[in-house]
């Protein structure tokens, strides 16, 4: 047998190929001191490898095709728009002249200071933000320092049929290597919600990240097979290992063709209950993708990307435009749009120049907490959602809520501003839904209470199952206990859907748990009929649902509720996925 490394799958698909190995030189930056004669000669160098990286960047937009979906294109336009941020265009000339020290340090040292910043955010997708900062400026410092480390953009690295193997791979690289017919990708570092990986879905490259080792253990030209599904890369496969992935690469191919075939298809179960799939987003450039899948609407809107990376938040009318903008996009279908899931505005603003660090953020001022103590912000925020309400169907849904009190602040601010607007004369949906999201064991414990008093639910699995096993799923020291599977995990969920039948409100889950084919039989037997996850598992979740009968997993699901340990819990659900 061949050598099996393990990492992350985050796009589906079996890949087989002969490896090439990026091995990028490590850019080491060295601080020297100006003289304050050319403080302003440095600058102008800063300014020209910034004007370099500018063009670079554009000259791979340019080489995308034009049929290419819009959101393709968005992945560089978000780094071109970050060599257009004060924080890397002003913040490091401010570095030269009070430090008298090199571009390359000054812009070194800035990129720490952003990347401090997103490691202590709580929400995954916002920490791999990170990884996009890293990307951008790699590309100032390798054209700060010479053509030697220049990255022209233009030129590709041999890709055709490829698996790339690197330590990491910025989503312009991957633009690249898809025009060159790569077959996988394969990298050290990275994570699900990174924009290398979210681009790698939605461009069908079979890819895992977070693989260690990855570099050391495959040689170049090796043969080499990636699993996409199962998150494994096997270097040196023996023949009938190769014969064995080649089949599951036919049938991989044949099941993503009949999983667009159910695109128009309802989502439906074989007993006839209909069941809602909705999309998760973080940026507008995501609907031409949650229209490829046939999304029955928006279920999770995060707005934290309006908000970082800036001196100060977003304005209401900065707001309402680019709510108005995906409500107008989406043409009817729902759109839940979440209130702002960040820290305190010190820890984004003036950690970036002070090095300030909470304590424990995921425990701290955050979310509705952090509104509610800054309420100039939240309040532009609720305007702004409710002035898009006039444009389509919204929904606002309140991150975090523990207490009953928390959620009386909310709804009393929200008439408030009803009032103001009639008013002013502006437009909004005088009965727009206000819902709150269940991710605190407090909420799930209370859900009885917060479903009588709002219109929806959302389980929130992320953090649900973070707070109530005490586990950080990123810390790789404890993440080994991070498991949906464990029964008060499940007990919680049960609780929060039970709550939301009785009170006649519907109850959705929009956590990483509801994208996860493995566990799409099991919520459904336990009562979930709202689905909202990433696009790209939308359609392998509709093929589960329109081939399971709910009376069946009800009765499963009933036994699997009484189990006591994870294992056998896990034992159970492998069978219930099995039933036909």
């Amino acid at each position: 047998m061949g050598l099996v490394i393990r990492g992350i799958s985050v796009s589906r698909g079996i890949a087989i190929g002969k490896a090439q190995l990026l091995r990028p030189d490590e850019l080491e930056v060295v601080r020297h001191t100006v003289p304050r004669l050319l403080i302003d000669e440095e600058i102008t160098r800063f300014r020209v490898a910034l004007g370099k990286a500018r063009r670079q960047l554009r000259a791979i937009r340019n080489r995308i095709p034009r049929h290419t979906p819009a959101d393709i294109a968005g992945f560089i336009d978000a780094h071109l728009l970050m060599l257009d941020d004060t924080v890397l265009t002003e913040a490091p000339v401010d570095i030269i002249r009070e430090q008298q020290c090199n571009a390359e340090w000054a812009v070194k040292t800035q990129c720490e200071t952003l990347v401090n910043v997103f490691e202590e955010m709580n929400d995954p997708y916002l920490r791999t933000r990170k990884d996009d900062i890293k990307h951008v400026v790699d590309r100032i410092l390798r054209n700060l320092m010479g053509p030697d480390n220049a990255m022209t953009g233009g030129k590709g690295h041999d890709a055709k049929d490829r698996i790339i193997i690197a330590e990491d791979i910025s989503p312009a690289e991957v633009l690249i290597m898809h025009h060159e017919g790569v077959a996988g990708i394969a990298t050290r570092f990275g994570g699900p919600n990174s924009h290398t990986a979210i681009l790698a879905r939605s461009l069908e490259i079979p890819a895992v990240v977070g693989a260690p080792h990855v570099q050391e253990f495959i040689q170049m030209n090796e043969m080499v097979v990636l699993d996409g599904r199962q998150g494994t890369v096997l270097a040196l496969p023996m023949p009938v290992e190769l014969q064995y992935y080649r089949k599951r690469q036919r049938g991989e191919k044949r099941r993503l063709q009949e999983l667009k075939r159910l695109k128009d298809l309802p989502s439906k179960t074989l007993d006839g209950v209909h069941v809602q799939l909705m999309a998760n987003v973080e940026i507008p450039e995501d609907i031409p993708v949650i229209k490829k899948v046939a999304a029955a609407g928006i279920g999770l809107y995060r707005t934290e990307m309006l908000f970082i990376n800036r001196d100060r938040p977003p304005d209401e009318e900065e707001q309402f435009q680019v709510y108005r903008k995906i409500v107008r996009a989406m043409k009817g279908a729902p759109v839940t749009i979440r209130t702002l899931d960040l820290g305190a505005d010190k820890s984004l603003q003036e950690a970036q120049r002070h090095h300030v660090v909470m304590t424990n953020p995921a425990m701290g001022l955050r979310a509705i907490r952090c509104c509610l103590k800054e309420p100039e912000i939240f309040v532009a925020q609720i305007r702004a959602i409710l002035r898009a309400s006039a444009f389509g169907t919204v929904r606002m849904m309140i991150p975090m809520l523990s207490t009953l009190q928390e959620l009386r602040q909310v709804m009393n601010l929200v008439e408030e501003e009803k009032k103001r607007l009639q008013c002013q004369r502006k437009r909004f949906d005088e009965a727009m839904k206000i819902g709150g999201m269940i991710e605190v064991p407090a909420a799930a414990m209370a859900a009885n209470a917060f479903a009588r008093r709002l219109d929806f639910l959302s389980i929130g699995t992320n953090d649900l199952i973070q707070y109530t096993l005490a586990v950080d799923r990123l810390d790789e020291e404890v993440n080994y206990l991070y498991d949906p599977l464990h029964p008060a995990i499940l007990k919680l969920i049960r609780m929060t859907i039970m709550a939301g039948q009785k009170a006649g409100v519907p109850v959705s889950m929009c956590g990483e748990m509801a994208g996860d084919p493995r566990y799409t039989r099991l919520l459904l037997g336990m009562g979930l009929r709202e689905f909202s996850a990433y696009p790209a598992t939308l359609l392998e979740i509709k093929a589960i649902i329109n081939s399971s009968r709910l009376d069946v997993l009800e009765k499963s699901v009933k036994r699997i509720l009484r189990a006591e340990t994870q294992e056998d819990i896990l034992t159970r659900v492998e069978t219930l996925n099995s039933l036909h």
